[in-house]
C-alpha cells in the first residue's frame, strides 16, 4: 500500500469518526428539541396546574365502592335514605341503615367519631375529631354557620353552600337540602334491589332453604329479580353487548363478502383492463382512507342513529382494507395450481373456485377473524356515537358523573367481551385453518 493510499484511508477513517461523533450529538439534540416542543405544545404545565387530585381520588373511590345518601329536604322536612341517591335504590318506607338512629333528632354515625345530627327547624350539627363543633342553620336559600373565617382545605363554605369532605364521608348543605354521603366498599344492590325479597338472603338459603317468596321458587325468582335489576340493568347490558358483537360481525362479514369479488378486479393477474383496475384500487383507497368514526357521523346524519349505522360504517372502511389485502394475496397465488385445474377442462369460474380460492382461504380467514376481534373494540366507540350497544351505556354512565361503579362494571364487561372474541377467533383459526397463533 502506497503512502497516498494510507493517507486516503486515514482521511476516510477520520471522516467516519467525525460523522459518528456528529451523529452522537445530533440525535440527542433532536430528541431534546422534540420533547421540548411536546412540553409546550401540549401545555404540560397548564395540565398539571388544572389537575384536581381530590376529584381523581373521588372517581377512583366511586369505581369500587358505593355511597348511601341520607337526605333531608329543608322545605318539607322529609328524610330519605337511598343507595347512590337513586329512587330505584331508595330504602322502603320505615326502613333505614343501621348507622342512622333517632326520631326527632336524626343521628348519623359515619364512624371514626364523625357524627352528623339533623335537628328540628333545619338545624344541623357536625362533630369532627380535633375540630370545633360545626352548627349550620338553613333559612330560605341562605345558610348561617359558626365556621371560622380561616377554613381548612377540606371545607368549602359560602352563604349558599357548604361542603365538608372527611375520610369517613362527605356532607353538603344548601338552603334546599342537607345531604350526607357515607361510603362502603363493594357494588351494593348488584344482585338484588332493596324491594326484592331475596335482598340480604344467603346463597345457601336461595338454593336449599324454604321459599323466600311464596309465589315463586327461590332459584327462578332470584334469577328473575337479578335479570330485571332496575339499578344495574343486567338485561339491558346483555342486550347491549349482543348489539355490539352483532355490529362488529355484520360489518366485518359484509365487508369480506363485498371485497372478495372486487379484489379480483383490482388484481393485475385477473383484471387486465388497467382503467378498471386503477378505478377499483382508488375506490379501496377512498373507503379505507376515511376512518370508521367519520363514516359513522356521516351515516348517522343520513340514516339516523342505531346499530345498523355502526355496522355500515365498519363495512365501508373494512371493504377498502379487505379489498387491498385480498387483491395483494391474489397477485401472489401459485400459477401451477391454476394450470392444474385448467388441464382438467375447467371453465374460468371453476378455475377460480378450485385453483384460486383454496389458496386464499388461510389469508382470508386469518384477516377476517383478526378484524372481527378488532372491530369488537371499535364497535364500542362507534356505538357511543350511533346510539347502540355497550358503548352508549358506557357514555351515559360517564356523563352522569355520579355512578362510576357502573362505569367500572361496563369497562370490565368490555374487556371480558374482547377477551372472549380473542379466544373465539383463535379457536376458529385453529379449526378452520388447522393451526393456532
Amino acid at each position: 500500500m502506497t503512502a497516498i493510499d494510507l493517507d486516503t484511508t486515514k482521511l476516510t477513517a477520520d471522516r467516519l469518526f467525525q460523522r459518528k461523533r456528529l451523529m452522537g450529538f445530533a440525535i440527542p439534540a433532536v430528541i431534546l428539541a422534540y420533547l421540548t416542543y411536546i412540553f409546550f405544545a401540549f401545555d404540560l404545565p397548564g395540565l398539571a396546574g388544572r389537575a384536581n387530585m381530590d376529584n381523581a381520588v373521588t372517581l377512583v373511590s366511586d369505581s369500587w365502592s358505593h355511597k348511601v345518601h341520607v337526605t333531608r329536604d329543608n322545605r318539607s322536612g322529609e328524610i330519605s335514605y337511598a343507595v347512590e341517591g337513586e329512587r330505584k335504590g331508595r330504602y322502603p318506607e320505615g326502613a333505614r341503615p343501621a348507622w342512622v338512629t333517632g326520631d326527632e333528632v336524626i343521628t348519623i354515625d359515619l364512624g371514626g367519631d364523625h357524627i352528623v345530627r339533623y335537628l328540628p327547624d333545619n338545624r344541623t350539627e357536625i362533630e369532627i375529631p380535633n375540630f370545633p363543633l360545626i352548627e349550620v342553620q338553613a333559612e330560605g336559600r341562605a345558610l348561617t354557620t359558626n365556621l371560622p373565617d380561616d377554613l381548612p382545605d377540606w371545607i368549602s363554605a359560602s352563604s349558599r353552600r357548604i361542603g365538608i369532605t372527611t375520610p369517613e364521608g362527605r356532607i353538603t348543605l344548601t338552603g334546599a337540602r342537607t345531604e350526607v354521603f357515607n361510603y362502603f366498599p363493594g357494588w351494593e344492590l348488584f344482585w338484588f334491589t332493596l324491594d326484592s325479597p331475596y335482598h340480604g338472603q344467603s346463597l345457601s338459603t336461595i338454593l336449599f332453604g324454604e321459599r323466600v317468596d311464596p309465589a315463586r321458587p327461590n332459584v327462578s325468582g332470584a334469577i328473575s329479580d337479578w335479570w330485571n335489576n332496575a339499578m344495574w340493568r343486567h338485561k339491558d347490558v346483555a342486550w347491549a353487548i349482543g348489539e355490539t358483537i352483532l355490529m362488529a360481525f355484520l360489518g366485518t362479514m359484509g365487508a369480506a363478502i363485498i371485497a372478495l369479488p372486487l379484489g379480483f378486479l383490482a388484481a393485475k393477474r385477473f383484471s387486465p383492463i388497467m382503467i378498471l383496475r386503477a378505478a377499483t384500487r382508488r375506490l379501496f383507497d377512498f373507503m379505507r382512507g376515511v376512518d370508521a368514526l367519520i363514516w359513522t357521523v356521516v351515516l348517522a346524519r343520513a340514516f339516523g342513529p342505531g346499530p345498523l349505522t355502526g355496522a355500515l360504517a365498519i363495512l365501508i372502511t373494512d371493504t377498502g382494507t379487505f379489498g387491498k389485502i385480498f387483491s395483494e394475496a391474489l397477485e401472489n397465488v401459485d400459477q401451477k395450481q391454476i394450470e392444474g385445474v385448467s388441464s382438467t377442462g375447467a371453465k374460468p369460474l371453476q378455475r377460480y373456485r378450485f385453483g384460486v380460492i383454496p389458496q386464499l382461504v388461510p389469508v382470508l380467514l386469518a384477516q377476517i377473524l383478526y378484524f372481527l376481534e378488532s372491530n369488537t373494540r371499535s364497535a364500542t366507540i362507534i356505538g357511543a356515537i350511533t346510539g347502540g350497544g355497550i358503548g352508549l351505556m358506557l357514555t351515559q354512565a360517564i356523563q352522569t358523573q355520579k355512578d362510576w361503579e357502573e362505569v367500572a362494571y361496563y369497562i370490565v364487561l368490555i374487556i371480558a367481551m374482547v377477551m372472549f372474541m380473542d379466544w373465539l377467533s383463535g379457536w376458529l383459526r385453529g379449526k378452520l385453518i388447522g393451526r393456532k397463533d
